[in-house]
């Protein structure tokens, strides 16, 4: 069986993760999902009849009250335990060999004694420079095996830094300020001193899809774009 783990998504499904899932015989989210909209996605890209098993995040809100906080369910004949957070895991768990959660957006896997203690880092929103990771888990015979898969992160031109995805909304929102008051993309380039590629993908998906908001725009942009250094 192979098995697709991914966690902290936070909204965004890449294009190689939904590949993954598609190959996939199941797939485990550990949390911080972020919207339905990803766990319909997920469900509409994985095998018809792929067991999917995700919990609640800290960043998963009300719409998610429906989502346990942890999980525990057998795969191919292995004892699984999933959590969000590794401090929120119960001391005691006698019957699991695998435990799998998020939440540091840092990839790790590790065998303690007879148990995988795997966290499949964050293939969603990248968190300043860390890496965007997820797992592929093989399973065969009682025994495991474990890919670590890294999704490159594309950066435009030369002299950059990129956004970090907290500032990303508040850059996007003044953006859309600034479209209001009527100056061109490059006056908002040169006053924000950001890249003016950028700033026109921000103006034209605003102006093709009338009454987004900056969130709606975030989603539907990549979210590391990148910005001249000061």
């Amino acid at each position: 069986m192979k098995i697709a783990v991914l966690s902290d998504t936070h909204n965004l499904l890449r294009t190689e993760v939904l590949e993954i899932i598609r190959d996939c015989d199941a797939v485990i989210h550990g949390g911080d999902i972020t919207s339905q909209k990803v766990l319909d996605t997920i469900n509409a890209n994985k095998k018809e009849n792929a067991p999917f098993f995700v919990v609640r995040g800290n960043n998963d809100k009300e719409w998610a009250k429906h989502i346990p906080d942890h999980l525990e369910f057998k795969l191919a004949g292995i004892h699984f335990y999933l959590c969000h957070i590794k401090k929120e895991i119960p001391d005691e768990l006698p019957n699991t060999q695998i435990v799998i959660y998020g939440h540091s957006h840092k990839y790790a896997a590790e065998e303690i004694g007879e148990r995988l203690w795997l966290n499949p880092g964050s293939c969603g929103r990248r968190r300043f420079h860390q890496a965007i990771t997820m797992a592929v888990l093989e399973i065969h015979d009682g025994k495991w095996n474990v890919t670590r898969i890294d999704i490159p992160h594309v950066q435009t031109g030369q002299n950059r830094m990129e956004i970090p995805a907290d500032n990303l909304l508040a850059v996007i929102s003044e953006i859309m300020k600034r479209m209001d008051k009527g100056q061109t993309v490059q006056e908002m380039s040169q006053k924000m001193n950001i890249d003016a590629s950028f700033t026109e993908e921000i103006c034209r998906i605003r102006v093709t899809h009338p009454g987004v908001t900056a969130q709606g725009i975030v989603d539907k942009v990549e979210v590391n774009r990148t910005i001249p250094k000061g």
